[in-house]
């Protein structure tokens, strides 16, 4: 038995679906081969996210080719993956996540942050995302910064901000660990929560397949329940306020002895991305739903005018 296992393309999608075909060979005893699917996401490189209308930019396309069974599942990076699940798939297992965090990148000498500005970068900085919520978070801290588009793959970016397009960019550090990038001569920061939060689900990885198909039981043996509480209620939490991802919303739950903890933060940021004001609220709670809804409470009463009753 051979599963045909769908991915996206890019470097750090195959390097994905490679890790989780290792899982299912290591635990499973069961092979992969690897089918590239191409995503509009990956053909649309020179608009900014935020201006892409529609959802599922990056899993819309894999999806397709679960239900007309040219694959028998598909690896997503999480925080791609809208919280609607079209109807036939089944997100079947979380099987890990790697660290959630935020990386920044700058050129040679210039970050030096401190306790009242953590992000460091120089007045006037041209700062490179195209990502609301990083945007959000970052312009928050830094009124002065200059926010300006950033899209292509991992190593892409990476090279941009070494031709100097950009004084610094922003990034999922896990994205960078997984492929192991040479960083040598750029000045880098892992931001802490405490700075900056991630978008939901990020650092995890999800695998979906159909949910008749007699794989998805078999691949639920994969899936990680403490990582799985920690992304469901960052995700429902999501859910709760309607949006996808253009939604400036950064959250992150972690276990407690008495339930999980999240932390978020929500943005509301201007079209041109020259300000933003921020609302960060916490809770604990024992359950997924409990926890959502206390920080969706907390965020409607901190921004009644972004957020909806």
């Amino acid at each position: 038995m051979v599963l045909r296992l769908g991915t996206r393309g890019s470097e750090l999608a195959l390097w994905q679906a490679r890790r989780v075909s290792g899982l299912i060979a290591d635990r499973l005893g069961v092979e992969c081969s690897i089918e590239v699917v191409k995503t509009r996401g990956d053909q649309i490189q020179n608009v900014a996210f935020h201006k892409m209308e529609g959802k599922g930019f990056f899993t819309k396309e894999l999806q397709e080719a679960l239900l007309d069974r040219r694959v028998d599942l598909v690896v997503h990076s999480l925080k791609d993956l809208p919280t609607e699940e079209p109807a036939g798939l089944a997100l079947v297992a979380i099987p890990e996540r790697h660290t959630p965090a935020e990386l920044l990148l700058a050129a040679p000498g210039t970050l030096h942050p401190t306790p009242a500005d953590p992000l460091g970068l120089p007045e006037g900085a041209v700062l490179g995302t195209s990502s609301l919520r990083r945007a959000a978070q970052a312009l928050a801290m830094r009124p002065g910064l200059k926010v300006e588009a950033l899209r292509g793959n991992v190593p892409t970016r990476v090279r941009k901000l070494r031709d100097r397009n950009y004084d610094a960019i922003l990034l999922a550090a896990a994205g960078v660990q997984r492929l192991g990038l040479d960083l040598a001569g750029l000045d880098c920061r892992e931001l802490e929560p405490e700075v900056m939060l991630p978008a939901p689900g990020q650092g995890a990885l999800a695998i979906e397949a159909r949910a008749d198909d007699p794989a998805s039981k078999t691949l639920a043996a994969l899936h990680s329940g403490e990582v799985a509480a920690c992304v469901y209620a960052e995700r429902r939490l999501l859910e709760l306020l309607g949006g996808g991802c253009h939604l400036p919303l950064g959250c992150l739950a972690t276990p407690e002895t008495d339930g999980l903890r999240l932390r978020a933060v929500l943005g509301d940021v201007d079209q041109e991305i020259t300000r933003a004001q921020v609302a960060r609220v916490g809770a604990v709670a024992p359950t997924v739903e409990a926890v959502a809804r206390a920080c969706y409470e907390a965020l409607r009463l901190a921004m009644p005018g972004v957020v909806g009753a």
